[in-house]
């Protein structure tokens, strides 16, 4: 039987990033996951992007993970909200010591940093293309029977298998779910005009156009996309030319970047909410999209996934050098403390933005406007949601903050 501190089932980038903040603090895992990565070796850019914070990044740094990058990520500089394109709007600009809000990254890209950082751990045990046959949480430790044959044993089980979860199902955690009316359409464009490093949000009552900007390329000057758009208008919007979808990107845009054409391929996805009623259960912690998923209109999902990793990371080492059982409930009832508030609070509001930007009417707009008015006159409201944005409120565990366990 093979042993480890963890075993973690599922080796997306929130369950690699858990892997590597463990093995850093001198924790050993064991990653089991049914993917085979050498598939994705080859593969070509799908047009598939991620925010990543700025907290976020300082973790993939100190956990050694940034080194491991092919290509540097595009810095965010700044990010303008608007409300169509009505005049006004507001914008988030950090000082000039800052540093960047976040940055842009292609998906393959975090996907090779994490495979390759994981690798190169000291006491990581990846287990591609094997999956679970059975799990038995019991009162001494967690005994993961594989479809192989193969027996591991850990104090803890950790979940961050995804959205659809298996392991949540089988524990009996509740999950609030819903459905939004709406598909995302996910893209790169590329366009005439520099982004200047600037990352737009345009809310339309039809769905957020957001408008993200990446590093350049052969192509030229490149920015993703992610549009949201009604499900029953999804199926037309993939279907047109590449030159037409194109147009009618350049028409959501306003043309402020001149002319436009296709980079990636198109892709959609069905936009939906869920946030697990816990987190935690016999010898059991939830991680990523497993424990939540948001809305994209605020770039949150991911970096959520990141701060469930960071916190999760902190209590167990710290409870390690305390000589304690990691599977112990004490343990994973600070974990469950520390982020249920936090990752809550993140899917009420980004659900809430969803629900307001989506009343149509000139009335509607203009009170959003005011809003956005007044919040860019507030110095102290408008550099907490600029906070938020950054990954750096509350109570950041030690690794968002760039600092080692």
């Amino acid at each position: 039987m093979d042993r480890s501190d963890v075993i973690i089932l599922g080796g997306g980038l929130v369950g690699l990033a858990l892997a590597a903040a463990l093995d850093s603090s001198g924790l050993s895992a064991i990653v089991v996951d049914p993917a085979d990565p050498d598939q994705r070796l080859d593969s070509s850019f799908d047009g598939r992007t991620s925010a990543v914070s700025s907290s976020s990044m300082r973790m993939l740094e100190t956990t050694g993970v940034a080194g491991h990058f092919p290509q540097a990520g595009c810095p965010i500089l700044k990010i303008q909200v608007a409300d169509g394109l009505e005049p006004g709007g507001l914008a988030f600009e950090p000082g000039a010591d800052d540093g960047p809000l976040g940055w842009m990254h292609e998906n393959r890209h975090l996907r090779a940093a994490l495979r390759a950082r994981a690798e190169a751990g000291r006491k990581l045990w990846l287990l591609w293309k094997s999956k679970a046959a059975h799990v038995e949480r019991g009162e001494q430790g967690v005994v993961v029977s594989l479809q192989d044959g193969r027996r591991l044993c850990a104090p803890l089980l950790v979940a961050a298998d995804g959205r659809n979860s298996p392991m949540r199902e089988e524990a009996g955690i509740r999950v609030a779910r819903w459905r939004y009316d709406h598909m995302a359409i996910v893209s790169v464009l590329a366009h005439e005009q520099p982004h200047e490093n600037v990352a737009y949000e345009i809310f339309y009552p039809a769905g957020p156009f957001a408008l993200l900007p990446m590093t350049d390329s052969e192509a030229g000057h490149r920015s993703a996309i992610v549009w949201s758009v009604k499900k029953d208008d999804a199926a037309g919007f993939l279907s047109l030319g590449d030159e037409d979808f194109a147009a009618e990107a350049a028409a959501a845009m306003g043309g402020f970047l001149g002319n436009v054409s296709l980079a990636a391929p198109r892709s959609s996805y069905p936009l939906g909410f869920h946030h697990a009623a816990q987190i935690t259960a016999r010898r059991l912690a939830l991680v990523g999209d497993c424990a939540h998923a948001v809305h994209p209109i605020a770039g949150q999902g991911l970096n959520l996934g990141f701060r469930d990793s960071a916190a999760l990371a902190q209590v167990l080492v710290e409870g390690a050098r305390l000589g304690l059982d990691l599977g112990d409930s004490q343990l994973l009832d600070r974990y469950q403390r520390w982020r249920s508030l936090d990752s809550l609070s993140v899917s009420v509001a980004t659900d809430g933005l969803t629900r307001i930007y989506g009343v149509p009417g000139k009335t509607a707009s203009a009170v959003r406007r005011f809003g956005m008015g007044l919040v860019g006159r507030i110095g102290p409201l408008r550099t907490k949601l600029m906070d938020e944005a950054r990954g750096t409120s509350g109570d950041l565990p030690l690794l968002l903050r760039g600092l080692p366990i």
